[in-house]
């Protein structure tokens, strides 16, 4: 199965792809789609046409995707949402199934803690994956979305959890 993870964001959208076979992951490629300043639906449109060249160009089964979290700023947080749906409609565009994942739940699958940092979680996906060198933030995070999946994730609040339950976004 070839999972398309992508971590959205107005300026910049990281996405990387793996490969999973059994319980082996590989790494196939990631990168960002950056948005120059302007008009917010041109913006929008590079973030959605960007992202359907890499769906053409990596041909992946799935898209994870990482939910938007609430912050100080209402209007940031509605930007990053606007920018999520373009995500979001590019994979539908291509017939793509969708799994969402919060920010906590990624890191809790990735680092085994939902409050990692974010050079904790590039240096776990380097590690996962096998790579020689480190992936910038964005990219590192849209990976660890993909890897999220590949571990078990069946969307929102659907990890599996093994014995385990979710009590306040932590495995208890």
């Amino acid at each position: 199965m070839r999972i398309l993870g992508i971590d959205p964001g107005l300026r910049i959208t990281g996405f990387g792809v793996i490969d999973k076979s059994g319980n082996h992951l590989a790494y196939v490629g990631s990168g960002c789609v950056k948005t120059s300043e302007g008009e917010l639906p041109i913006r929008l449109k590079s973030i959605l046409d960007n992202l359907g060249e890499v769906i053409v160009q990596y041909q992946p089964d799935q898209v994870a995707i990482e939910q938007v979290f609430v912050n100080i700023n209402p209007k940031s947080t509605l930007l990053l949402g606007q920018a999520r749906g373009a995500a979001i409609c590019a994979a539908m565009l291509n017939n793509l199934k969708v799994s969402e994942y919060t920010a906590l739940q990624i890191k809790q699958a990735v680092v085994g803690n939902g409050h990692a940092r974010k050079n904790q979680v590039q240096e776990m996906v380097m590690r996962l994956l096998g790579l020689a060198n480190c992936p910038n933030a964005d990219a590192a995070d849209a990976l660890a979305c993909a890897i999220c999946h590949a571990h078990g994730g069946f969307g929102l609040g659907k990890i599996a959890l093994g014995g385990y339950r979710m009590k306040r976004g932590r495995l208890v």
